[in-house]
């Protein structure tokens, strides 16, 4: 049986970078079909409702992305999916937290449109694509931010974890405080089940937990610093 013609997601707020890499997907790449987001949650939810994607690729300068360390719950609910980021930033940092975050390769937009579709080949290839500016050089733990993993034993969640969730991971949070299923959770914000459930998992990372009920024991304690931001 001859397999699915290959289907790919763009999650960049910039219209014309946007079709300019579509244009390299299809005609270097062979993708069938591009999936064009401008935001991380509107990338989340995409994602939430097909399970037929082979490749995501994410802007770090985009509405919801707080960071590279926001791509770990894509990573965790789509095992299967290619995940790289293609971003104007050659921060340091901004590579190696990516990198920790579980993605399988960080391309600079500077690159030419060939080398652009040369490193994404990589990625689809199974190889993990790494800018030639950092190659060179073993992370050290100074160069990535750490972030949970959600397998340390349950502690006191540090009160600078809410500064670390979107907007919208933080809405959940309240929701979830509140004792509404995921379900519910998802017709009150009009969400998918399934982009519910990647923002629980970006919850449990964020605040160092294992499931909902430690998550809404943590929020019920830092609740008092998040209504404080908000007023």
């Amino acid at each position: 049986m001859e397999a699915a013609p290959p289907i790919a997601l763009i999650a960049d707020d910039d219209e014309f970078f946007r079709i300019a890499l579509k244009t390299i997907l299809k005609n270097e790449l062979d993708f069938a079909e591009v999936i064009e987001t401008g935001s991380l949650d509107e990338a989340i939810e995409q994602l939430s409702d097909r399970d037929d994607v082979a490749l995501a690729l994410f802007d770090l300068a985009m509405p919801g992305m707080e960071s590279a360390a926001s791509l770990e719950a894509v990573r965790d609910v789509h095992e299967d999916m290619r995940v790289a980021v293609v971003s104007a930033s050659t921060n340091r940092t901004d590579i190696l937290t990516a990198l920790a975050a579980g993605v399988h390769g960080y391309v600079p937009k500077g690159l030419g449109a060939t080398e652009l579709a040369t490193a994404i080949r990589h990625v689809l290839g199974g190889a993990i694509y790494v800018p030639p500016a950092i190659a060179g050089r073993a992370p050290s733990a100074t160069d990535i931010k750490v972030v949970s993993s959600g397998n340390e034993p349950p502690g006191e969640p540090d009160s600078k974890a809410i500064d670390f969730l979107t907007p919208r991971q933080r809405e959940v949070l309240i929701l979830l405080v509140e004792g509404l299923s995921n379900k519910e959770i998802a017709r009150k914000l009009r969400l998918g089940e399934g982009t519910v459930k990647i923002h629980m998992a970006a919850l449990f990372r964020g605040l160092g937990v294992r499931n909902r009920q430690s998550a809404a024991a943590a929020g019920a304690r830092l609740l008092p610093d998040l209504k404080k931001e908000e007023d």
